[in-house]
């Protein structure tokens, strides 16, 4: 680890703490800041040494793209198990959309508690 230098102030000697640069980074999704924000609350020791080593964009970043591409590989094999077909969605568009929707929450619900709040 660094050694830490301090300055002098008054009485009091403040570490003198510089974070690292990052490097611009695209904007986090739906789930890296559900991340954040599960990580705030729950696991407030984890954030904090993520945002002290300045790897807390990183992370989320992880996170938000895993939890994109396991969204994307999950709902095509759940709406086949639920049996939401091309021609049920051209005979019967009601029940297609209400069996993809059901399809994505399951999903959700599966990274929710595999990725986010883990």
């Amino acid at each position: 680890m660094n050694e830490l230098h301090y300055i002098q102030n008054g009485d009091y000697q403040i570490p003198t703490l510089i974070l690292e640069e990052q490097p611009p980074q695209k904007p986090l999704g739906k789930y890296g800041r559900m991340r954040k924000t599960y990580l705030k609350e729950h696991r407030t020791v984890l954030y904090n040494n993520l945002l002290l080593t300045g790897k807390l964009t990183a992370h989320l970043q992880e996170i938000d793209e895993a939890a994109n591409s396991r969204l994307e590989q999950m709902i095509p094999e759940l709406a086949k198990a639920a049996g939401a077909t091309e021609s049920l969605k051209y005979s019967h568009p009601m029940r297609w959309v209400g069996l993809m929707n059901n399809c994505k929450a399951q999903a959700e619900e599966i990274i929710l508690t595999e990725l986010i709040n883990n």
